[in-house]
């Protein structure tokens, strides 16, 4: 059985760094692509980083690009989403999703398999 278990967010205020992890049993990440999504409340859930095997290689959408950084640590299978230069606009809950299937680009959340729980974060200005 897979499950991915976050840890990290919280709340900071702008200008402030946060770490993400997702940690995976079950399942290991650097098999293809994983990615980091995040909605604000009343906003469509959007991916904001992505890693693909094993870091090879990243994306980020562009209002993060300079500020949030996918990293994988493969000895004990877990992502991670650095954050800096944290933004109010950057408050939302934050979830890893990993397993992407065919046909599904990066930040395509409808193609990724597993999903975990979700973390808050909160940026005050």
């Amino acid at each position: 059985q897979v499950k991915l278990e976050q840890a990290g967010g919280g709340s900071v205020q702008a200008g402030g760094s946060l770490r993400l992890s997702c940690v995976a049993s079950g399942y290991t990440f650097s098999r293809d692509c994983m990615a980091w999504f995040r909605q604000a409340p009343g906003q469509e859930r959007e991916g904001v980083a992505g890693l693909c095997y094993g870091g090879g290689i990243t994306e980020y959408d562009d209002s993060v690009k300079g500020r949030f950084t996918v990293s994988q640590d493969s000895a004990t299978n877990t992502v991670f989403l650095q954050m800096d230069s944290l933004k109010p606009e950057d408050t939302a809950v934050y979830s890893c999703a990993a397993d992407l299937r065919n046909g599904g680009k990066v930040f395509s959340a409808d193609y990724y398999t597993y999903w975990a729980q979700g973390t808050k974060v909160t940026v005050s200005s």
